[in-house]
């Protein structure tokens, strides 16, 4: 009988599960992405310097990025359920380390050890959204990538009304959010647990549909590209959540709580396109629209740094709805050219996106230093451009092809 139960399951999604995965998401990354919104609270209190906040930014998104790939790819021979509460309380540590940090090194510390609880939750996370989703895993994928835009989207105005007010000791309030991330990765685990059995049984099929057709050099080629536009899309990101308070603060000569409802708007904005941005590539074709979320912001992103406060919220706006609609497409694209890897393929994809934050903070730190916050933002602002490599990717019509084929 309970295996019956299961087996009814898997024909549709398990909404439940699939939004319990998608609110512990938005707790993870809403926890994750305060650390780069309360930057200035660290500059002001411990007197950093801005390489030292790239520092900073980099070992987050470091130790976010390097682990994902490594478990996504022992977690597709051997899914590990305990892994999941397991990644939360990796979080909760890491925001009681913030919340009393006395010196740049346990910032250091506090910021590792948030980059591992999310590095452990996004892969087996991932997989559980892809369990759960039934035929529909396009749509799994954008209400799972919607719940980590929606905790994006929540950092800015958390850091306004509690970091901000309170300092450093305004992380305690996130100790018990995550205590709830790991009551629900509990019960989020529980379920797992019973579906494994029922995917063992289907590891036959698995191991036929990752016999792609598609030649090494085909993978390689599309990967690189798909990997080039998480570069454009994640460094001009890291560039936005990081240093454009700091830009707007100098240039309008306002405080950190109105360069937050810039930030807040962008990434609102990004979890409504994230939720559209599946339904749309199953209509006009993914290729098209990760070409479309990724140059189309272009216009808007140059026109940022010359914009007045109330355009500022306004350019932020549409640069979130477009830029943010392409993630989930290019991750389903991705694990449609490797299918039978989804652990591996998602935990590649989260890690690159982090270390390409991660690095590029680094890097946009070190030049303001020596150039200035104007010119590295006006300098960002370029990057969308690089979509227009995405013209290059295969067309839906010869991935579909091919899967024809190996059917």
């Amino acid at each position: 009988m309970r295996h019956q139960a299961v087996s009814a399951a898997a024909a549709g999604p398990a909404f439940g599960i699939l939004f319990g995965a998608s609110a512990v998401h938005l707790l993870n990354d809403a926890m994750q992405s305060v650390v780069p919104a309360v930057f200035p609270v660290f500059q002001q209190n411990l007197n950093l310097s801005f390489a030292q906040i790239g520092w900073i930014a980099f070992t987050l998104n470091l130790t976010a990025s390097v682990l994902q790939p490594l478990i996504g790819s022992y977690t597709d021979r051997r899914p590990l359920p305990s892994l999941l509460p397991l990644g939360m309380l990796f979080s909760l540590l890491g925001m009681a380390g913030f919340a009393f940090a006395p010196s740049f090194a346990y910032l250091l510390l506090s910021a590792a050890l948030v980059g591992v609880g999310s590095s452990v939750l996004h892969p087996e996370s991932s997989r559980v959204a892809h369990l759960a989703a039934g035929k529909g895993k396009g749509f799994a994928q954008s209400v799972f990538q919607v719940g980590g835009n929606a905790g994006q989207a929540l950092a800015p105005l958390l850091v306004a009304y509690f970091l901000s007010p309170q300092g450093q000791y305004g992380f305690l309030w996130f100790i018990p959010l995550a205590a709830v991330g790991i009551a629900l990765q509990l019960r989020i685990g529980r379920w797992y647990r019973e579906r494994l059995s029922l995917a063992s049984a289907q590891k036959a099929k698995i191991a036929a549909a990752a016999a792609t057709v598609f030649s090494k050099r085909f993978i390689a080629y599309a990967m690189s590209i798909l990997i080039l536009m998480l570069f454009s899309k994640f460094v001009y990101l890291a560039s936005m959540s990081g240093y454009y308070s700091f830009y707007f603060m100098d240039k309008y000569g306002l405080p950190l709580k109105n360069a937050q409802m810039c930030l807040f708007a962008l990434q609102f904005a990004g979890m409504v396109g994230t939720f559209l941005g599946g339904p749309l590539a199953d209509r006009f074709g993914r290729q098209k629209i990760i070409w479309f979320s990724i140059l189309g912001t272009a216009p808007f992103s140059i026109l940022l740094p010359y914009a007045g406060p109330t355009g500022a919220v306004l350019l932020c706006l549409a640069i979130g709805l477009i830029l943010m609609s392409g993630f989930s497409v290019i991750l389903v694209y991705a694990q449609e050219l490797l299918p039978g890897h989804v652990g591996m393929v998602s935990g590649l994809f989260f890690g690159i996106s982090f270390g390409l934050g991660g690095l590029g903070s680094v890097v946009m730190g070190d030049m303001i230093d020596s150039l200035g916050v104007e010119r590295v933002i006006q300098a960002c602002s370029y990057l969308p451009l690089l979509g227009l490599f995405a013209l290059f990717l295969p067309n839906d019509s010869t991935i579909m092809r091919s899967h024809s084929v190996s059917g």
